[in-house]
Formats: C-alpha cells, structure tokens, sequence
C-alpha cells in the first residue's frame, strides 16, 4: 500500500483516527500502519533494507491470519487491541511447530516494531515470560561446525570450473565469494569496474594501506567495507567478472535478468550441481567461511576453535577476529564466532 496524497498534511495519529476500530477491517489497519512505518527501523534513525520491510510485513499479515486459523481465535483483532492473551496464544503455536530458536527472536522483533508504531512500547515482553525455555529462543551464535568446503573434502576448484562452464555469471559470483569472503547478493551486484577504487578514494587511513586497489562493498544495513586487491586470487577474480558486463557501471548479475531473478538462478544452478547440504554436504555460503577462516589462520598460525586448532593467546585471538569480522562487513567482534567458534576468555 503506497501514501495517498491526502495523507500528506496529517500526522501518523491522525491518519489512524480515519479508521477507528470496529469500522475498519484489522487487515485494513494494519496495511495502514504498514504504509506509515514499515521504511523505519525500530531503533535508530533510519531506513530498513527491502528485505526486512518484505520480510516484516509478510510476518505480520500472517501472523494476525494465523490469531484465527492456527490460535482459535473467532477474528482476528484491530492490531491495536492486540494484547498478551495474543501473543500467548502464537508463542503455543509457534512452540508447536518447533520453530528455530532465530525464527522466534525475529518473529519478537517484528512484533515489538508494531507495539511501538502503536504506542505500546512495553507490550511485547521477553521470551521466558510467554514460557519458552532457554533453548527455544537463545540463538547459538558459536559454531559448532566447520562449514566450509575444504572440511567436506570438496574440491572448490574442480566444482567452480563445472559451474561456470554452465553459468559464467554464476561461476564469476562464486569467484568473487571465494576469493573476497563476500554474500551471495553482494557478490550478484558486484560491479566489477565501479566498485574497484584505488587506496586514495577509500579514505582509509595511511597507515592502512595494504594494496594499489580495493574493492568497495555495500553489505548488510548499507553498511560499507573496503577490501584489498592483495593476491593474485583476488585479482583474477576482478578481471573473471569484468569479462561478463556491458559497461563499466554494470552489476555482474545477467543483465537479462533482475536482482531476485539473478539470486534464484544462483540457487537454481548450485543446486543443479550438487552445492546444497543434502548432496555435497556445502552451500555457497560456505566458501565464505573458507575465506574467514583461511584469514584468521593467517593472522594466528593456528586454526580456530571450529577446527579444533589449539589455544591461542587470548589477545592474538581478539585481534584476529576484529579483522576477520571486519572482513566480513561485521561491526560486532562477536560475529566471528558463526565462522571461527566461541571466542576465548581474556585473562583476569
């Protein structure tokens, strides 16, 4: 639902007043209140990707559906009466169907995002208090398991080179993956002319410096990160996807394709061959913890708790996953432990 004009001289409130309960449809309201404040994020002052506005408004006009198919409810309710008996009622369901510990926390999220557009702040509460146990909400941030190729015994370069022989957009993509540790979607949008800058334009300081080129890219909440053109891997790599655009401001993606149409074609095609954790045991994602873990090895000479490497400094260890999750386009150093395992106490 896109703002009618006439809403742009009233205030959030003011627009709600036109539909006050019981004369308008709970679907009615809510896509209201989507069409206010879906664009903002729920703590800071600014705008939330696409995906998450996806994302959050297809959670929430299922979960108000699923109040009266899946929690017995006879109606769904005008989301602002919506109340803890509600919520109760969808932790049930959702305890039922075993969802992720993740799945849970998010879906919390999305809810806590509504009960603030509403002017409940307070309403959604943690999870123990609606009963989950500490297992079914906690997420396990620390892996467990190493999940890059090489400790499935693939061979990346045989799998690669099948590929792109298939694919050269798919094969290029992967390429940039294991070469720079990047997403699937960074690496389909790569722009493999414009987003090369020399040391200079990156305003990284001097003392930074540990290449002629970088390659720029825009991760996750538009967050920005550099990284060095340092190895013939990677610059093979750059040239491999510059071989496939038009023109120099072109994305590596095909071209006669859009973005989602690009992302389920890599899908598509890695499944073709196997990548998938049913057959090769592997996903794309995979390569980039390779290239995390090949990084923080680097930098400690050991190998991470995943790999079962032994002890490291405590100090050596923070360091190496400061860069390994600046890498990755992280701003958390506790975001490491997804690729390295959990991070070693400091002493004292």
């Amino acid at each position: 639902m896109s703002r009618p004009q006439d809403w742009a001289t009233l205030s959030p409130t003011e627009i709600l007043a036109r539909h006050p309960p019981g004369r308008s449809s709970p679907e009615r309201v809510l896509e209201v209140c989507l069409a206010l404040y879906n664009r903002q994020h729920t703590a800071l002052e600014k705008t939330v990707s696409h995906k998450t506005r996806h994302e959050r408004a297809q959670f929430l006009r299922r979960f108000f559906r699923d109040l009266q198919l899946k929690a017995g409810f006879r109606e769904p309710p005008d989301p602002r009466n919506l109340g803890q008996k509600h919520l109760r009622a969808m932790v049930l369901v959702w305890q039922r169907e075993q969802l992720a510990p993740a799945t849970i926390q998010t879906y919390l999220s999305f809810l806590r995002g509504l009960a603030l557009w509403l002017g409940k702040p307070g309403l959604v509460r943690g999870p123990a208090f609606y009963g989950l146990q500490p297992q079914e909400f906690q997420r396990h941030e620390a892996a467990t398991r190493d999940r890059s190729w090489s400790a499935q015994a693939v061979d990346i370069g045989a799998v690669v080179d099948r590929i792109t022989a298939f694919d050269a957009h798919v094969g290029a993509s992967l390429a940039l993956i294991r070469a720079f540790g990047l997403r699937r979607k960074e690496s389909v949008c790569f722009r493999p002319f414009d987003s090369v800058l020399p040391f200079e334009a990156t305003g990284l300081p001097p003392e930074e410096r540990q290449a002629q080129e970088y390659v720029r890219i825009v991760g996750k909440g538009g967050r920005l990160r550099f990284v060095p053109i340092d190895s013939p891997e990677r610059l093979a790599a750059v040239l491999q996807a510059r071989r496939l655009v038009r023109s120099q401001g072109d994305p590596l993606g095909d071209p006669t394709r859009d973005l989602r149409g690009n992302l389920r074609r890599f899908d598509y095609v890695l499944q073709r061959f196997g990548v998938t954790r049913q057959q090769l045991g592997v996903t794309a994602h995979g390569l980039r913890h390779e290239v995390l873990i090949d990084r923080y090895q680097s930098l400690t000479g050991s190998a991470p708790p995943v790999r079962q490497g032994p002890r490291v400094e405590p100090e050596v260890d923070h360091s190496a996953r400061l860069e390994v999750s600046k890498l990755a386009g992280h701003a958390r150093l506790k975001a490491s432990s997804a690729y390295l395992g959990a991070i070693l106490p400091r002493r004292g």
